[in-house]
């Protein structure tokens, strides 16, 4: 037996970040928690004209490398992913990804917030989601594609949610 088939099965958790990404095990070494650092990469949005999108095959490949580079350190468990999550990809009938994902930051959401408001006021939308109300949530970025590109929402089958 190697000494990884020895180890406790890691949890891996991956982070998002605005600006980069990291990949940290978590095992338990007698009867502690230990955490170690297995990738690190940058995670900068692509611009394309005034529009900020995510760079979404990039990150395909660094979570698989950090994946890759976990395993070689012993079993892993379970795997998480967070970012912000209110970013999504649309999915078509096929499968295939329909366009890149929109980051949270570009702008393309600006007042968006009140149109949707006046159909569904604030307080219902919160007391329904619970989430803060912040100008790129999810609701207001289909929203704002529904207005700018709604073809694509046509041809959408589902929509994966980035974590």
């Amino acid at each position: 037996m190697s000494d990884c088939d020895r180890l406790a099965p890691a949890a891996l958790a991956f982070d998002l970040g605005a600006s980069g990404g990291r990949a940290v095990s978590g095992r338990l070494v007698d009867g502690r928690l230990a955490t170690e650092e297995v990738h690190r990469f940058p995670n900068d949005p692509v611009r394309v004209h005034d529009h900020l999108y995510w760079d979404i095959l990039r990150l395909f490949h660094e979570v698989t490398l950090g994946l890759r580079k976990a395993r070689s350190h012993g079993p892993i468990a379970s795997v998480g992913i967070d970012s912000w999550a209110v970013d999504f990809g649309l999915i078509g009938a096929n499968g295939d990804l329909l366009a890149n994902p929109r980051h949270y930051r570009d702008p393309y959401t600006a007042g968006v917030a009140e149109r949707v408001w006046s159909n569904v006021p604030r307080e219902e939308l919160f007391r329904r989601t619970g989430i803060q109300m912040l100008p790129f949530n999810t609701i207001y970025q289909l929203t704002a594609l529904k207005r700018l590109n709604p073809s694509l929402l046509d041809r959408a089958r589902t929509l994966l949610l980035i974590p």
